[in-house]
């Protein structure tokens, strides 16, 4: 692979026997790129309106424009792929409650699900170059259900990040930790499990006690 410098803007013009001609740019410090990539805010959870959770029932509309940069990797196969990702947009609805989440879509084959928030086990959020480019992503969401895919995904947001702590504090309010004064739940099952333990041994004595009558 040779690389040959074509210009003052150090762009690199690099090809192969096999590859055609790749070309890979390097901006100056005081170069700004036409498009720039939508930074991700950091991790840390904060608190978040739940008004404006309850507020989001449709994805963006940009979501529309991530739908056809994929139908048009496909090429010839651009209507087939476009149409059904088309109806998708359109009919796709998020209802959040106090409860859980929901998501519908669907035009011929309507497809409806209903996750509360004592069954969500994992939250991810999830954005590929596409999505960092129009700003959007994409909140996973996984139960304990034992599958490596996403038991629901909430596509196509602007507030991925707000979704995902709002989510996670209701996770958390539904699998709270033992308090440090409270009774622990391993010593109520001891105690279950003695209890069962004298009875069996009672019921031993006495079945004993009659066989030997």
């Amino acid at each position: 692979m040779t690389g040959t410098p074509v210009g003052p803007g150090r762009v690199t013009a690099c090809s192969g026997p096999f590859l055609p001609p790749l070309f890979f740019v390097s901006w100056r410090e005081s170069n700004q790129c036409r498009f720039p990539m939508h930074h991700d805010d950091d991790a840390h959870l904060r608190d978040v309106d739940p008004n404006a959770i309850y507020a989001l029932t449709r994805p963006d509309d940009k979501l529309l424009t991530l739908y056809l940069l994929y139908a048009l990797l496909s090429t010839a196969a651009f209507p087939f792929v476009f149409l059904p990702l088309y109806f998708r947009f359109k009919t796709l609805r998020y209802r959040f409650d106090d409860k859980g989440v929901a998501v519908s879509y669907g035009l011929l084959w309507r497809r409806e699900s209903y996750l509360t928030y004592a069954r969500i086990q994992d939250i991810h959020v999830s954005r590929n170059i596409f999505e960092r480019w129009l700003g959007l992503g994409c909140v996973e969401i996984q139960t304990a259900a034992g599958s490596a895919s996403a038991a629901e995904a909430i596509v196509g947001v602007r507030r991925y990040d707000d979704i995902r702590n709002f989510l996670y504090a209701r996770m958390r309010g539904h699998h709270p930790a033992p308090a440090g004064g409270g009774e622990q739940p391993g010593g109520r099952a001891d105690g279950l499990l003695a209890s069962i333990r004298d009875e069996l041994h009672t019921i031993r004595t006495t079945l004993e006690s009659r066989s030997r009558v």
